[in-house]
């Protein structure tokens, strides 16, 4: 899908797009799969692989086609939610669902070529250096899966968060419980 027919949720009643992204934890030979992510403003971001489930599509059908759009890795076998995150932004107009699950079985080689120009490289990073390639993106991309890497975490917890500002104001974001 090209970056002008990317799927937008519709703001809803309470006056927020509701986000429902998957992402993908991938570990070959205790090396964490990352991509590179330009975002708007070019910023660069790190994160693990996956995006936007598009309406009518479960979260595994959704996270298989976007990995495989971004790295060309083909994902047959998947476990999980690993865990869940949900983010509120009112500030910002959003609220955020995420779910990350394990990709188990992996088929092809790693090439970007994302439709949606986001995605611009991708690596193998080891485990003990994910924190520190993780150092420019959200805590709610940072903690649960450094939690999944460092603790185990894999029983589908769910990690919140509340972000004030955005939107050209300075941001403040708090974990939940």
């Amino acid at each position: 899908m090209s970056a002008e027919n990317r799927y937008t949720p519709p703001v809803s009643d309470d006056g927020l797009r509701h986000w429902f992204v998957a992402g993908g934890v991938i570990v070959v030979d205790d090396s964490v799969l990352l991509v590179k992510n330009l975002r708007q403003g070019g910023a660069i971001e790190w994160t693990t692989p996956g995006g936007v489930v598009d309406p009518g599509e479960s979260a595994v059908e959704g996270l298989t086609r976007e990995v495989e759009e971004e790295t060309g890795l083909r994902v047959t076998q998947w476990a999980g939610p690993l865990y869940r995150v949900e983010v509120m932004a009112p500030d910002a107009g959003f609220m955020l669902r995420v779910e990350a699950h394990l990709g188990l079985a992996v088929e092809g080689l790693l090439a970007v070529d994302d439709p949606d120009g986001i995605v611009i490289d991708a690596h193998y990073v080891e485990r003990g250096a994910v924190a520190e390639r993780l150092e420019s993106a959200q805590p709610w991309v940072v903690e649960p899966l450094l939690a999944h890497l460092h603790e185990g975490v894999d029983d589908g917890r769910t990690f919140r968060y509340h972000m004030t500002g955005g939107r050209g104001q300075p941001r403040r974001i708090d974990r939940l419980g």
